[in-house]
């Protein structure tokens, strides 16, 4: 009787076994699926976070310095604030997507700040507002406090763009010790912008005077000499606007 009881026990215990299993590999299969999505999750939010973040600080911010670098040079009004339109509308623009991206990362991302990225853009993102603050308070032309303005603006913009940069790059390191993707392609992609748009910075102040290299001298001040003799001071003036536009 007792060996009849242990071998029914033995004979459900066999049959409900394999129920078992397959509940668990079930509850082991959900829990995988369940980390996949949130890996490819994140990895889209760090991406998105990444490309936010390279147009903010490694396109739009670049774009308003040329344009207001290249105003430096313009003489006709109307260039002038088309040139000061674009500088404001894409350091607006970088403020915006900056912020979303700063948004991303307190909301999503683990943020225990123990890498030089996660420091570094939480004090990018306060120079970016203040910088920000700065261009609002803009003093009128002649004032009395407009040179130290423009000085503040210039360097904290120079900063802002040079710290960006950097920050570009810490974050495609970060990504890489995160994901354990290759990040060679797009380090070479980024150094070759960085290298065009320095090229193009300083190529500005040098394009005049290669213009200029192809005048004599005497001629330049003997066309000037006799332009002062035929026109008034005002007319031309209002020849060199005409010219310029």
């Amino acid at each position: 009787m007792r060996f009849l009881h242990n071998l029914g026990f033995f004979c459900i215990l066999f049959l409900v076994s394999p129920l078992f299993t397959s509940s668990q590999e079930h509850v082991k299969g959900v829990r995988n699926h369940k980390e996949h999505i949130h890996k490819h999750k994140l990895s889209f939010e760090i991406k998105l976070h990444g490309f936010l973040l390279w147009a903010s600080m490694g396109f739009l911010m670049p774009v308003g310095l040329l344009a207001i670098r290249m105003s430096h040079r313009v003489q006709c009004r109307r260039r002038l604030r088309i040139l000061f339109y674009v500088h404001a509308l894409s350091e607006i623009l970088s403020l915006l997507l900056s912020t979303a991206g700063a948004v991303m990362s307190f909301r999503n991302f683990n943020n225990s700040f123990n890498n030089k990225h996660q420091r570094l853009g939480v004090g990018l993102y306060g120079l970016i507002w203040l910088q920000a603050l700065i261009g609002i308070v803009r003093p009128q032309r002649g004032s009395k406090g407009r040179s130290m303005w423009f000085l503040v603006h210039w360097m904290l913009g120079t900063a802002i763009s040079l710290l960006g940069v950097l920050n570009i790059y810490t974050g495609l390191v970060a990504y890489h010790e995160k994901t354990s993707k290759g990040i060679k392609f797009w380090t070479i992609v980024f150094t070759a912008e960085v290298c065009f748009i320095t090229f193009f910075y300083l190529f500005q102040d040098k394009w005049v005077y290669i213009q200029k290299q192809g005048v004599s001298l005497g001629n330049e001040s003997k066309g000037a000499t006799t332009d002062q003799v035929l026109l008034p001071r005002d007319k031309q003036k209002e020849v060199a606007l005409a010219e310029s536009c």
